[in-house]
């Protein structure tokens, strides 16, 4: 049974690699949610826009957060310690999305607080099906805080 959603739901894409972000992107507007997808290039950008600075005064408070590991500056874990320390922040979803199989990238994400860590696939139709399956979870099946007010 679905969950009835009323209001868009806002996914903060961070991720460095235009061409995974499109095809992420692709796969959320093929979903039947009501959805609105932000995407930022690096870690130091998406915690400009967490914190509604600069450029991102007006940010909407995403409802859930697709994370890569691997990007240049900030790096996915420096952006998920940043997060998760944030009062402010923390009740946000965090989802690992990222190459890396590495058991110690595994361990360090969960041990910062992800609330899951999924590989990328190589394949373009399981890359959209996890991509709609991690929408379809965390949007129909779990609850989620409203966080909008911050």
């Amino acid at each position: 049974m679905q969950k009835e959603q009323i209001n868009p739901v806002l996914i903060l894409l961070i991720e460095d690699n235009a061409g995974d972000a499109r095809l992420s992107m692709e796969a959320m507007k093929e979903s039947k949610l009501n959805n609105q997808v932000f995407w930022v290039k690096d870690g130091i950008e998406a915690m400009e826009y967490l914190r509604k600075q600069g450029k991102y005064k007006n940010a909407i408070r995403p409802d859930l957060i697709l994370l890569d590991l691997n990007l240049p500056g900030k790096d996915g874990k420096e952006i998920l310690e940043e997060i998760k320390n944030d009062s402010d922040l923390k009740r946000i979803p965090v989802v690992i999305l990222t190459i890396s199989k590495s058991e110690e990238d595994i361990f360090k994400s969960y041990n910062l607080h992800a609330n899951c860590y999924i590989t990328k696939p190589i394949d373009f139709n399981e890359f959209m099906d996890v991509v709609k399956s991690i929408e379809n979870f965390w949007f129909t099946i779990v609850s989620l805080p409203n966080n909008k007010n911050y």
